[in-house]
């Protein structure tokens, strides 16, 4: 087949998962102060929208008035917002002790699971949980 017959497949290169938020200003600053995020962005007259990041990972910021998801179904059944992949155990160790030193909430704390990861869930403002992940040892 000839070059010019080829089709170029589509790469996905990121995602951001997008996390809803009763205050822009509080979750930008937890995510900045707390969790060691940048703030890549906020739009709008008041803002309403936002991005931060951290390496290769994005959380977008929606503002809402209300909740989207009831806080004790999210509680209940464990709905994540967000699941964010470290490439080691070791790193998952210190970023979870960071996070601890900080006086992050945690929904779950640093734990081993049976499907060979390492896990820890924090829980934003805003009751988002947030998976942190790693290969396990």
């Amino acid at each position: 087949m000839s070059q010019t017959n080829q089709r170029i497949q589509p790469r996905l290169t990121s995602v951001a998962a997008q996390l809803f938020v009763g205050n822009l200003k509080a979750s930008t600053d937890f995510f900045t102060t707390k969790l060691g995020f940048t703030l890549d962005f906020v739009y709008g007259e008041p803002p309403f929208y936002g991005q931060v990041s951290r390496d290769n990972a994005r959380l977008a910021l929606r503002h809402v008035d209300a909740p989207v998801i009831a806080e004790d179904i999210r509680q209940q059944e464990e709905l994540l917002s967000a699941s964010i992949t470290l490439d080691s155990a070791d790193g998952i160790k210190q970023l979870f002790l960071a996070y601890q030193a900080a006086g992050v909430l945690f929904h779950q704390a640093l734990r081993d699971e049976p499907w060979g990861a390492t896990t820890f869930i924090v829980k934003d403002p805003d009751g988002n949980l947030i998976l942190f992940a790693a290969p396990a040892n």
